[in-house]
């Protein structure tokens, strides 16, 4: 017989639900036992007809019983195993070793220098940029305008491309700000670098083709290819750039950051950009240009591109971690326009699109005038504290004893040691003294240069020197 509790807080027809579904599932109600009438049993138990029938409808909508006309109401053909075991009871699949992948993300926490454990006091962090409390302001005031002035059409299925509005917007930056010129239907939103470098190697490679990469270089690129079960080879960098020469004769595709290298921090030779340019035409492989903090340059403008050059072979990556915040996770694939959408077709099937507010807000934040002001704002800062590193590595001696590379361009710097330096050693060594650096060795996939790779984005500029003295003092 079913019970009530008065003292329960669930529903009547809830408590008298799950007791009869216990009672079926336990087998104390048999397949094919009848049940009594709604009417009957209301009046056992003292409840209305209406609170059974409710539960006879939600056993046989759920499948635990059968009814017919004139047989009634029957508990269906249900097979109900044994009570497991209680070792049984608290283990569930074992998921499937994914070497790939555990390496990858143990690699990935040591490049972003793996914060999980120790509080410094100076992090030279060269992943994350400047914010401020104006950037904030601006961002809340354009979220909050974008939520108010959206059109109850923008939250329907979107645009596997990305909101047009805003790739609007990215098509008039990148033809004033960067010299490249496109078709609206040349630009492909994504939500970052590593998010970009997966697609392109599943829209537009094949598994065991062979990318090549820059060595020491950016590692979330050669791991996402990987994972994709590419043939990733390694191509030496020098105080050049990406040596072309050691490219892979069967390379399908070459990642490269010629504006700014992602660790040594060099300029691409001009020599060298137009020997990558003619191998491309040549051997009719793409070239993934990523320029990634090309903007902040502390001589002259940004450089051209490799995509204004030879649009054919490039798919040039923008993102807007590095021009205002890592958190906004958007980016830009600019490419010819049938490698685009056959990028968006992949998109389009496994993620759909990218949400929605983030793209109305960016879109309003850039519209309104307050990406150019920050833009020209953090220029100045960074401007500041590039002088102040450059400065005290010079003043300190540090330049003495390690190679500095990478001050043109950009939010970090090298210094780089020779083969003999502990740079794991130094690297404890500074963090013991309250300070972060960032070994170049993470930045390598078979090349054994040592040395740190310095971030001065969001460290002012007294913590800079105060940093960098420490460091040099360290060191003797």
């Amino acid at each position: 017989m079913l019970k009530i509790n008065r003292d329960d807080e669930r529903p009547i027809w809830q408590q008298l639900l799950d007791q009869a579904i216990h009672n079926i599932t336990t087998g104390k109600w048999p397949p094919g036992e009848l049940l009594l009438p709604s009417r009957e049993l209301a009046l056992l138990i003292g409840v209305s007809r209406s609170t059974i029938q409710i539960v006879y409808e939600e056993l046989f909508s759920r499948g635990y019983t059968v009814t017919s006309r004139r047989g009634g109401t029957r508990v269906s053909e249900w097979t109900y195993a044994s009570r497991p075991t209680e070792e049984a009871a608290t283990l569930g699949p074992i998921p499937p070793d994914l070497p790939l992948l555990n390496a990858a993300v143990g690699h990935l926490h040591g490049w972003f220098g793996d914060k999980r454990h120790r509080h410094v006091e100076i992090d030279f962090s060269p992943h994350e940029p400047y914010l401020d409390d104006q950037f904030q302001k601006n961002w809340r005031h354009s979220f909050l305008q974008a939520s108010s002035e959206t059109d109850l059409d923008n939250w329907a299925y979107g645009d596997a491309y990305g909101f047009l509005p805003l790739r609007e917007q990215i098509q008039r930056y990148l033809s004033l700000e960067r010299g490249v010129h496109v078709n609206i239907d040349q630009i492909l939103l994504t939500s970052g670098a590593q998010h970009s470098i997966d697609l392109i190697a599943q829209a537009l490679l094949h598994e065991g083709e062979t990318v090549s990469v820059e060595d020491p270089g950016f590692p979330a690129a050669w791991m996402a290819m990987k994972y994709r079960r590419m043939q990733v080879v390694s191509v030496p960098v020098d105080e050049y750039g990406l040596c072309v020469d050691r490219i892979h004769p069967q390379s399908k595709l070459v990642y490269v950051t010629p504006s700014h290298q992602c660790a040594v921090g060099v300029i691409m030779s001009e020599p060298r950009r137009q020997q990558l340019l003619h191998m491309a035409a040549q051997q009719r492989f793409w070239m993934v240009e990523d320029d990634y903090d090309s903007e902040f340059r502390y001589r002259g403008d940004p450089l051209p591109t490799l995509f204004s050059q030879r649009p054919q072979n490039t798919l040039y990556m923008m993102s807007f971690s590095k021009m205002v915040a890592p958190g906004i996770r958007i980016s830009a694939i600019i490419g010819p326009k049938d490698a685009i959408r056959q990028l968006a077709q992949v998109h389009g099937f496994t993620y759909r699109h990218l949400p929605i507010m983030e793209q109305l807000t960016l879109s309003h934040f850039i519209e309104r005038g307050h990406f150019m002001r920050h833009m020209r704002r953090v220029r100045n800062v960074y401007r500041r504290r590039h002088e102040a590193m450059t400065k005290a590595i010079i003043t300190t001696g540090l330049s003495e004893r390690f190679t500095l590379s990478g001050v043109e361009t950009g939010l970090h710097m090298l210094l780089e040691a020779d083969k003999s330096f502990d740079e794991q050693a130094g690297t404890n060594l500074a963090l013991e003294n309250g300070i972060r650096v960032y070994p170049l060795s993470r930045y390598c996939l078979e090349s054994d240069r040592k040395g740190w790779v310095l971030g001065f984005a969001k460290v002012d500029e007294a913590a800079i020197e105060k940093g960098i003295y420490r460091l040099a003092g360290m060191l003797k």
